[in-house]
């Protein structure tokens, strides 16, 4: 006889086994235990000579009615008569959810797995932790705990959009790390399909122009160094041996006394510090003129400071905003209209130098300047940083920065520097 409401709960008190009318062999069950009721549907496998019997839970009767379990238990006999035995598809089921759990991994998780694989192909430790920290404050936040697997263009864009007008380079870089990650993702079978960081997919407004540093006239170049000399201070030190060296701020602040060889007079940079594209494992030689070897040998030596330019705070060089400061009070017009000259401009101010009154050749400032080759085919036959040439056009640059302004601003011949 078929069960009812009323008879089960007068079973619910006898442990015992009770069919739902049907058949013997495919029936839905009640299961009455001391723990509690629950469903089961028996079934036979096999051929008719060798039949086995097998017992499949369907839930319990807290969790499904009668009505929901005999749906339960029709679904299972309409897989049996398809020829598939539920129970064994039950654990191909299982298994391959345990495989998609297993490949389900955040994108946080992805991007921490990124970066702790491809680290040392970073030179500079300020972009190594720029790459994982543009990710930890822009990204993280919106589609960080998301499984990587279901990033689509709509993620991206909550991240990209609301910085794309306002900070466009940055949000490209943001963008171009996403593509990073999800690239390597899907090489590592944690997600399929196409990268929808690619820029072609998000429909962005393009990219502006990237702004040049404000950069000082070189016809202004002695008079600023006389101001220089004038104020005595480690940062009016640091930006006056900045513009004799036309040298990344970085590298200067980060100077230690070991780098610099005072007999021969040369700097050499360690590879971390150069941030340029001339092999990350070289270090860069740079010639020092007589003036950068006096400001060198005048500067005061900290008790345990390794820096040449000494901070404020103990054990610490000079902050990368105290030349940036000093320029902005000392306030000197740029050849940007409207906007005062910076620290980093003074590297263009030595490339207009060159270009307007040396017959130094294009190649030969460029190694001055700590840039690489950007033809390939230059690069690969080009085997020399022209040292002795870049050391007579940085005297020659040494003397035009010490130049009076009447005679700075004349055209005076400069030796040539033939490569």
């Amino acid at each position: 006889m078929a069960l009812t409401a009323k008879k089960i709960e007068q079973l619910r008190q006898t442990p015992g086994r009770y069919l739902d009318g049907g058949d013997l062999g495919q029936g839905l069950y009640l299961q009455v235990t001391k723990g509690g009721a629950s469903w089961l549907l028996r079934y036979e496998r096999g051929t008719r000579e060798h039949r086995r019997e097998r017992w499949m839970g369907l839930g319990s009767l807290r969790d499904f009615s009668l009505k929901q379990a005999r749906e339960r238990a029709k679904q299972k006999r309409q897989m049996l008569a398809d020829g598939i035995d539920p129970l064994e598809q039950k654990k191909i089921d299982k298994a391959a959810q345990a495989l998609a759990a297993a490949k389900a991994i955040t994108f946080e998780e992805a991007a921490r797995k990124y970066f702790d694989q491809h680290q040392e192909k970073w030179s500079n430790a300020k972009h190594r932790q720029q790459f994982f920290n543009t990710l930890k404050d822009y990204a993280f936040p919106k589609i960080g705990r998301l499984a990587v697997a279901d990033v689509d263009i709509g993620e991206v864009l909550k991240v990209i959009e609301p910085m794309w007008a306002s900070k466009t380079v940055t949000a490209n870089r943001v963008r171009s790390r996403i593509e990073m990650v999800l690239d390597w993702a899907t090489t590592r079978g944690y997600r399929k399909g196409d990268n929808p960081a690619r820029l072609k997919y998000l429909s962005l407004p393009k990219i502006r122009k990237a702004k040049h540093h404000p950069a000082l006239p070189y016809a202004d170049v002695s008079t600023f160094v006389a101001a220089l000399r004038g104020r005595n201070s480690i940062a009016a030190r640091a930006l006056e041996f900045t513009t004799l060296t036309a040298a990344r701020t970085g590298a200067v602040i980060g100077a230690t006394r070991d780098e610099i060889d005072f007999e021969q007079q040369v700097w050499t940079v360690p590879p971390g510090r150069t941030e340029a594209k001339i092999g990350v494992d070289q270090p860069r030689k740079i010639p020092l003129c007589d003036r950068a070897i006096e400001i060198l040998r005048a500067l005061p030596q900290g008790n345990g400071n390794r820096y040449l330019f000494i901070g404020n705070n103990a054990g610490c060089g000079l902050s990368n905003t105290a030349m940036g400061v000093l320029m902005t009070e000392m306030a000197f017009a740029s050849n940007t209209p409207g906007r005062l000259a910076v620290p980093h401009g003074l590297r263009s101010t030595f490339k207009d130098w060159c270009n307007e009154r040396t017959n130094s050749p294009h190649a030969l400032s460029e190694a001055a300047l700590w840039h690489g080759v950007a033809d390939a085919v230059e690069a690969a036959y080009s085997r020399t940083d022209w040292f002795a040439k870049r050391r007579r056009l940085m005297n020659d640059w040494a003397r035009f920065c010490s130049m009076p302004k009447r005679e700075a601003g004349k055209v005076v011949p400069i030796r040539a520097h033939k490569v």
